[in-house]
C-alpha cells in the first residue's frame, strides 16, 4: 500500500504531465476539427521543434524558451503553407485517408532530416537550472517540469482567449462547427483553415519547446508519441479543444498513479486502454460534446 506522501508526489506529477499532454494535442484537435484532417507528422513536428530548442541552447547559449520568438512564427508559416498548399487540394470524399499518407510521409521525411543533420545520438538540453527542484506540501516538484506545464498553461490561455474573445476564433470555431454554413454567412473558410493549421504548428512549436526541457530526444522519438496524442484526442472527443484538455489531465494523472504498481513502462498503457474503451463505449469522445459548447 503507497503512502500518503508517495500518492500526493504522484498527483503533482501527474496534473504536470496532463498539462503538458494538453499542450501537445492541442494541435491535433484543431486539425481535425477544421479539416477532418489526421495529422500523424505533428509529433514529428514536436520533436523538430524540440531540436530547434536545443540546437540554439548548444550552439548559440540561448535559453530554449526564448527560441520560441523564431520557432512560433516559422512552424504557423509552415502550417499554413501545408494547408494551402498541399491538403487543401485533396478531394474531401478523399481527405482524412489521404492526410494519413501524406503526413506519415512528412513524418518519415522530418525523421530523415533530424537524423542526417544530429545523427541518432540522444540529446538532452543542459541547463543551470535543470536539476532544481523545491518542495510543495512534502512532495518534490521539478523547475522544469512546473516551467514546462506554466508554458502549457499560458499558451491553452491564449489559444482559449483567441478562440472564444477574437473575430478570427468566431470565424474558425464556426468552420470547425459547420464549414458550409459558415462559408454561406460570409466567412472565407479557406483562408481560416489556413490560419488554423498554422494555429495548430504554432502549438507544436510550443509543445516541442516545452518537451524538450525535460526529456532526452532523438530522431525516431516521435513514434513514441503518436498513440498517446491520440488516444488524449479521441477520449477528449475529435476537435474539441477544452475536452482534448480534459483528457489529457484525467490520463496524465492515471499514467502517474500507475506508475506505482505497474512501473514507467507498463502505466503507458493507460492511454491504449481508454482509447479501445472509448471507441467500444462512446466513439464521439467521453468530454468532447458537453465541454465543446463552452468552447
Amino acid at each position: 500500500m503507497p503512502s500518503g506522501g508517495l500518492l500526493f508526489q504522484s498527483i503533482i506529477l501527474g496534473l504536470l504531465l496532463g498539462g503538458l499532454y494538453a499542450l501537445l494535442a492541442a494541435g491535433l484537435t484543431l486539425y481535425f476539427g477544421i479539416m477532418r484532417v489526421v495529422m500523424i507528422a505533428h509529433s514529428a513536428f514536436l520533436i523538430l521543434a524540440a531540436y530547434l530548442a536545443w540546437w540554439t541552447n548548444d550552439r548559440l547559449g540561448i535559453d530554449p524558451l526564448l527560441s520560441l520568438v523564431v520557432t512560433v512564427p516559422l512552424f504557423f508559416g509552415a502550417g499554413v503553407l501545408l494547408q494551402r498548399g498541399l491538403l487543401s487540394r485533396l478531394r474531401p470524399a478523399t481527405l482524412t485517408m489521404m492526410s494519413v499518407l501524406i503526413t506519415f510521409a512528412i513524418a518519415l521525411m522530418i525523421e530523415g532530416l533530424l537524423g542526417y543533420a544530429f545523427t541518432g545520438t540522444q540529446r538532452r538540453i543542459q541547463l543551470g537550472y535543470g536539476t532544481a527542484s523545491f518542495e510543495l506540501f512534502g512532495a518534490r516538484v521539478a523547475v522544469v517540469k512546473l516551467i514546462a506545464f506554466g508554458l502549457a498553461a499560458v499558451s491553452l490561455a491564449a489559444l482559449y482567449t483567441l478562440m472564444k474573445r477574437t473575430q478570427f476564433g468566431w470565424a474558425l470555431r464556426a468552420t470547425i462547427q459547420h464549414r458550409d454554413a459558415a462559408r454561406l454567412v460570409g466567412i472565407d473558410t479557406e483562408r481560416t483553415a489556413g490560419f488554423g493549421f498554422g494555429l495548430g504548428l504554432a502549438t507544436a512549436a510550443v509543445g516541442g519547446t516545452a518537451l524538450s526541457l525535460d526529456t532526452t530526444i532523438y530522431p525516431s522519438l516521435h513514434w513514441h508519441w503518436i498513440g498517446p496524442l491520440m488516444a488524449i484526442i479521441v477520449v477528449g472527443g475529435l476537435g474539441s479543444v477544452p475536452g482534448a484538455a480534459a483528457a489529457a489531465l484525467l490520463l496524465g494523472l492515471a499514467q502517474s498513479l500507475l506508475q506505482i504498481p505497474m512501473g514507467a513502462t507498463w502505466a503507458q498503457t493507460v492511454f491504449y486502454v481508454a482509447l479501445f474503451a472509448t471507441l467500444a463505449v462512446r466513439p464521439q469522445g467521453f468530454f468532447g460534446g458537453r465541454l465543446a459548447q463552452r468552447f
